[in-house]
């Protein structure tokens, strides 16, 4: 009996091997990667050869596939009229900072809730996950009112960087990942790590955070990744030129440049993520993965 004899899939093994249905299930597997492959990628190259060309040449209809006059100008425009520079260090900033903080915050909360468990900890949980409901944009106006007058301390935070950070800080999918890692460690290490003598801070540093590389990691890829591509609030917040994210910064300045200027600052403007999502897609699925299956 072979080794696979007990897997059951939609197409047997017998089948494949025949002449007819493995050169069947080839084409339809290569037919439906070739489709989603261009699905995805046909954008992304609209965008990179579109900046290559010329505003009457974008406007054309039907579009060229490749640019008749490529103009590699467009770039280095893009970058000095925009002012990429100074857009793409806010956004940087901005994203750092958004990392550190869900780091220190929401790994805190997840090891309470998963590790120390409180009184009416999975009330508090609940409470969390019941945001996830809420669409974004119903809480913009109140967050807004927030932001302009905090509470207590009565002072605006209309373009500073708190007003950014401080939203994401309570991100309930962020602390639900890590709750779910943080499970998946066997409390006999907490345990182990209590008769040593250590408390709960010198837990959480010398063993839970080590072991959990991989959810941090992806923590921080969801948290670059939402600054970077978050539009309406930074335009909010931050409505002074100097201030500005990259997004924001783009369509600021697009009323006075040419739309393949444009186009060209929108491909810069991606770059950061792409290489990002290329050298950690491992990370983030490993990351996400790692733990759904406890033991």
């Amino acid at each position: 009996m072979s080794q696979n004899s007990g897997t059951r899939t939609l197409i047997s093994q017998a089948q494949l091997q025949r002449g007819k249905g493995k050169v069947v299930y080839w084409t339809l597997l290569s037919l439906v990667v070739v489709s989603f492959t261009l699905v995805f990628i046909g954008p992304l190259y609209w965008m990179v050869t579109g900046a290559l060309k010329t505003g009457q040449e974008i406007a054309q209809t039907p579009p060229t596939l490749w640019p008749q006059d490529p103009n590699f100008s467009n770039y280095t425009n893009a970058w000095s009229n925009l002012n990429l520079s100074k857009l793409l260090f806010n956004t940087f900033y901005y994203a750092l900072g958004a990392v550190l903080f869900q780091l220190v915050f929401d790994t805190a909360a997840a090891y309470s809730l998963s590790k120390l468990r409180p009184v009416l900890g999975n009330v508090v949980l609940g409470a969390m996950l019941a945001t996830l409901m809420i669409p974004v944009i119903v809480l913009i106006v109140p967050q807004y009112v927030t932001v302009i007058d905090l509470p207590l301390v009565h002072t605006s935070l209309i373009n500073q960087p708190l007003a950014i950070w401080l939203p994401l800080v309570a991100n309930a999918f962020n602390i639900f990942l890590l709750k779910r890692f943080f499970d998946s460690i066997p409390d006999d290490l907490m345990a182990a790590a209590q008769v040593d003598g250590a408390g709960p801070l010198r837990t959480l540093w010398s063993i839970i955070l080590p072991m959990s590389r991989p959810i941090l990691g992806v923590v921080s890829i969801f948290s670059v990744t939402y600054v970077w591509k978050d539009f309406l609030w930074p335009k909010l917040v931050m409505p002074d030129g100097s201030t500005r994210t990259v997004s924001v910064g783009i369509v600021a300045f697009s009323g006075g440049s040419s739309v393949n200027e444009v186009i060209a600052a929108s491909v810069i403007a991606a770059i950061p993520t792409v290489i990002i999502f290329l050298i950690f897609q491992r990370n983030i699925m490993s990351g996400l993965t790692a733990g759904s299956v406890k033991g």
